[in-house]
């Protein structure tokens, strides 16, 4: 059997192991601060480790596939994980996991068929699963939050609520304010990011074709791509999570589902 694979990776892994000398300063810095947080700080470097290192392996075998199901499966598999962490932090919406992946399989794809139509991207294994796993991780964070905010949102104002469906208003209507200032405080921070990209901090996709060696033009022009598909993405997930979860808010009669609201 052929190992010289594993003496590349080896020799590949030197910096990175030189590199967990911060982490080390970190953790002796948790130690005598008494955070008791080294252990975890550990931990999640290790985990880290292994998780990049498979990952590393899996993407190699797939980028020398040229079956188009290469490409879809580790997108559904990003997907579903994606869809389980939102619905975990909107752990009091009904069947938040599945309104969170669903939510974020309609963004994403939506937004990746139309950079593909476009021809911004190729329809390969090397473009489109970074990619999506970029757009995924930014969808997730913001589902997540709208999920969770608009259910603690309509909580605190069932009042105001339960009045206006009382007086003839769709479940739409009488939650109007409380969706708009969910997607707002939840899509703030991309905004926010894309604002100030390259003034304060240069993004991690930019970095990587600098230090890959690629020209900063070249690295500027396809973060100005990244931005753009992160607010598209995450902006369509956030809107179709709200639509999600009406049907589990609301009963058939346009009333409260009000054992959604009584748990803290």
């Amino acid at each position: 059997m052929d190992w010289e694979w594993l003496s590349e990776f080896l020799k590949g892994m030197i910096k990175p192991a030189a590199a967990t000398a911060v982490v080390l300063l970190a953790a002796l810095l948790s130690y005598f601060q008494k955070l008791k947080l080294e252990g975890e700080m550990i931990y999640a470097v290790v985990r880290a480790f292994i998780q990049l290192s498979v990952i590393g392996f899996v993407l190699q075998f797939i980028f020398n596939q040229n079956n188009g199901w290469w490409i879809i499966l580790p997108y559904l598999f990003m997907v579903s994980i994606a869809g389980y962490t939102a619905g975990q932090r909107a752990k009091h919406v009904p069947h938040g996991k599945y309104i969170a992946g669903a939510s974020i399989l309609v963004g994403t794809s939506i937004t990746m068929l139309l950079l593909v139509l476009l021809d911004v991207f190729p329809f390969t294994p090397q473009y489109i699963i970074p990619v999506a796993g970029m757009m995924v991780g930014n969808a997730m964070t913001v589902t997540g939050v709208t999920m969770k905010r608009l259910r603690d949102d309509i909580r605190a104002q069932m009042n105001l609520v339960e009045t206006a469906l009382a007086l003839g208003a769709t479940p739409r209507q009488a939650t109007l304010q409380q969706v708009k200032r969910s997607l707002v405080i939840a899509l703030s921070p991309v905004i926010d990011n894309t604002k100030t990209v390259g003034l304060i901090s240069l993004p991690g996709a930019m970095t990587g074709l600098i230090m890959g060696g690629a020209s900063p033009v070249e690295a500027i022009q396809l973060q100005m791509v990244v931005m753009n598909m992160l607010i598209g993405a995450s902006t369509m997930s956030s809107i179709m999570s709200t639509y999600f979860c009406w049907p589990n808010f609301f009963t058939s009669a346009y009333q409260l589902e009000t054992k959604v609201f009584s748990i803290e």
